[in-house]
């Protein structure tokens, strides 16, 4: 048994004793002899927060297309990311994942589905810069197999063979998949770049596996009026026929669903990624969020990518959903409290855990201390952590073992990775 690590004197929920990877205690501890005690007294502490959609890579090529719509932005990045070899993507993950550990997040979903040139060794960078940080990675191998010439969005030169794709995945999740710290999914880009075909067999192969499934559905008018036009469907319709309305599945952005679509989506257990500030960077719309958490959808914040969220820490969406959560439905739309619920349970349902995303005993040791020093004068911690100034994290733990320490990462030199990327990122500007 190893040595039980003792918050002690959080103003916010109290004492909190890890152990073994483990939660054991949360409130009024008395520290015992052998105990590391460390001091969060007056600080905020809440279970790691969980991102449910990212796009490590594309911190590569931040600030491009920064007036343009989705397809817009799409089309001018495509012939950018084919040039993205596994060591650019690696670089942008590691502070991608760095600056996702320094604004609370202990889980993060990385959704990778350019792989030029078939080289498929990309996914095992993207673990190999989770492993560096200490994060937890779920992990989607993506795809795309419908390019221009066949009626889709991207070009030719981005998308793969539907069998050496099917066959890449599998191969993925054999070398990668451990289900605690690397978490390997299955998930097909979009609708606009993908065949049916392979929405269809890759279902099949994630229920074979025992692997979750996510997609991006239903982000803009766009897209709905693609879907109509090609299968005279919308998309919802289009993904319940190939099999993906179902509780193994969440998908990303969620924003254009009606109202019996937001039933249907309930109904099964199907999740939606909330990516609030993306969608606003975009003007692709705003999020039913209230609407679907009544009908039961598991629901959780996502930051995705970081040239549509140039931001690209977590902490920032806690507040962002909060906002736009109320300019959809006024100012008792959603509370503090709910957002929070949002950035940790919510995002754990959609990945499909029950262990992560709660401070209570027996979850897993995520936990993230918040500096609470400059938000004292609140009578509300958690209102203080949510409202008040930005902040980084004081500490971050995954699994008991410290990730962030005093505000620092714990060994990787932050500065020299920052250099690293903006080396590579560099020649993509001419």
């Amino acid at each position: 048994m190893t040595v039980r690590t003792v918050l002690r004197g959080a103003r916010w929920p109290g004492d909190v004793a890890m152990q073994d990877g483990r939660i054991v205690a949360v409130g009024s501890i008395e520290p015992l002899p052998g105990d590391r005690v460390v001091d969060v007294a007056g600080d905020v502490v809440t279970a790691g927060l969980v991102n449910t959609h990212h796009h490590l890579f594309q911190w590569a090529t931040r600030g491009r297309a920064v007036d343009s719509d989705l397809f817009g932005w799409l089309t001018t990045l495509y012939p950018l990311w084919q040039r993205l070899g596994p060591e650019d993507v690696h670089a942008a993950a590691v502070v991608g994942l760095a600056q996702l550990a320094l604004t609370g997040c202990t889980t993060a979903a990385d959704h990778h589905y350019l792989v030029p040139r078939g080289d498929d060794s990309v996914f095992d960078r993207i673990a190999d810069a989770g492993r560096e940080v200490g994060i937890r990675i779920a992990l989607a191998r993506g795809s795309m197999d419908l390019g221009e010439s066949a009626g889709g969005l991207p070009p030719d030169s981005v998308v793969e063979d539907r069998d050496a794709i099917l066959e890449s995945t599998a191969a993925v999740a054999d070398r990668l998949h451990d289900g605690a710290r690397v978490q390997v999914t299955v998930a097909p880009c979009a609708p606009f770049n993908v065949t049916p075909e392979l929405m269809r067999e890759s279902a099949a192969l994630a229920r074979s596996l025992g692997l979750r499934l996510h997609t991006h559905l239903a982000e803009t008018v766009d897209e709905e009026r693609d879907c109509l036009a090609r299968f005279g469907r919308r998309p919802v319709d289009l993904l319940d026929e190939l099999g993906w309305i179902a509780d193994d599945v969440w998908v990303a952005h969620g924003i254009h669903f009606d109202d019996a679509e937001v039933a249907r989506l309930g109904a099964a257990g199907t999740g939606v990624a909330h990516c609030p500030s993306s969608n606003a960077r975009l003007g692709a719309g705003l999020c039913r969020v209230t609407d679907l958490t009544a009908a039961g959808v598991p629901v959780g914040l996502g930051v995705d990518g970081a040239a549509s969220n140039e931001v690209g820490g977590l902490f920032a969406e806690i507040r962002q959903a909060l906002y736009v959560g109320r300019l959809r439905g006024g100012a008792d739309a959603l509370g503090v409290r709910d957002v929070l619920r949002l950035a940790t349970e919510g995002g754990a349902r959609c990945l499909g855990r029950d262990d992560i995303g709660r401070l209570e005993p027996g979850a897993r040791a995520d936990v993230a201390v918040w500096p609470g020093d400059d938000i004292a004068d609140m009578p509300d911690p958690l209102a203080a952590l949510v409202l008040g100034p930005d902040r980084l994290v004081r500490h971050l733990y995954v699994e008991g073992e410290p990730v962030v320490a005093d505000g620092e990462l714990v060994g990787l030199d932050l500065r020299a990775a920052r250099e690293r990327l903006a080396g590579r990122a560099r020649r993509l500007w001419d």
